[in-house]
């Protein structure tokens, strides 16, 4: 089987994707700087513990791998916006560098996490992989700049190909919202400061201090932002359906990976209180600058080319398999 490095592999959907891949057989090994992502998701006879933008030690953890999933970033929004040189520093620079120690490994196969954010507010819902990019965050804009670097790169050594004899193929994903886990593997969201909504659900459950909701006078059924969710094991799915098809010689390309249908925040939270039993406490606060009122993924493409589909992503199953790793791990 390929041997594929995983960047960020100790992080939650790199964690999650490396042990898809490992199920399915392949051979892994993970490269994390260990700043965000948890050593103890990764087996230790596989980490490479390294920055990014160390492009030695890179090139030395790409020793015989054959293709790289590429997840190593930084992903929050709020930080981005106060902190734009960190993102740009990292998702870019840190990227670069990663393309550098590929092509000294002779490495050309490439599957890219990116994210709708890149679609910053869309046109028109959904949101078809051909919409035009306009991010309205450091985070969207940085995702937005890698998509358009790796573009370059296909075209520009498919067209050298005659002289290096080298190609470069990759596959970007662009992912709406990433929820629920893989409890039984002992996987599924640590982050700190946690900024997404399920985990947020859980801990005002828990601890009986509201959740801000930002918004509730949007043009949505109950006036509160729409969005698609996406278990992460349906999206560790379509990372693995990336890489089979550019293994097997598969054309570069983007797709968005959703459902196709959203649901409102406050949908996500009475759901919440079924799933958990709970009460979740919520006090109402304003908008947040650029959120728009709905995002929800056109992912017709990605079934047609890579034969993909959603098994686990309807609400039910994200919020039990949340809960169940949450119960397990409530700090």
């Amino acid at each position: 089987m390929p041997k594929i490095l995983v960047t960020g592999g100790a992080g939650y959907i790199g964690s999650i994707t490396t042990h898809h891949l490992l199920r399915r057989g392949f051979e892994v090994v993970v490269l994390d700087d260990l700043s965000r992502g948890h050593r103890d998701n990764v087996d230790p006879s596989r980490l490479h513990v390294a920055r990014l933008q160390d492009t030695d030690a890179v090139a030395k953890a790409l020793a015989g791998v054959d293709a790289v999933v590429h997840f190593a970033a930084y992903i929050a929004v709020g930080e981005s916006v106060r902190k734009p040189e960190l993102y740009y520093s990292n998702n870019v620079g840190g990227t670069l560098s990663l393309f550098e120690a590929m092509s000294r490994a002779g490495v050309n196969k490439l599957v890219f996490s990116s994210t709708a954010a890149v679609y910053g507010n869309p046109v028109s819902v959904p949101i078809a992989e051909d919409a035009r990019f306009d991010p309205v965050s450091p985070y969207g804009e940085s995702k937005a700049m890698i998509e358009k670097i790796l573009g370059s790169l296909d075209q520009y050594h498919a067209g050298n190909q005659g002289e290096t004899g080298s190609s470069f193929k990759y596959v970007a994903l662009r992912y709406f919202n990433a929820c629920g886990g893989e409890p039984d593997a002992g996987l599924g969201e640590r982050h700190e400061p946690e900024t997404h909504l399920i985990p947020l659900l859980f801990r005002a459950a828990v601890s009986g201090k509201p959740i801000q909701i930002f918004g509730n006078d949007y043009p949505t059924p109950d006036g509160t932002c729409t969005r698609d969710y996406i278990h992460v094991s349906d999206l560790a799915g379509a990372h693995v359906a990336a890489l089979d098809h550019l293994l097997a010689g598969g054309d570069s390309g983007a797709f968005n990976v959703g459902t196709g249908h959203g649901y409102t925040v406050m949908e996500v939270l009475r759901k919440t209180e079924e799933v958990t039993g709970m009460t979740v406490p919520f006090e109402m606060a304003p908008r947040r600058d650029g959120d728009a009122a709905e995002l929800v993924a056109d992912a017709q493409k990605l079934r047609r080319t890579l034969h993909w589909k959603p098994e686990r992503s309807d609400l039910d199953a994200i919020l039990r398999d949340a809960w169940a790793y949450f119960q397990k791990h409530p700090h």
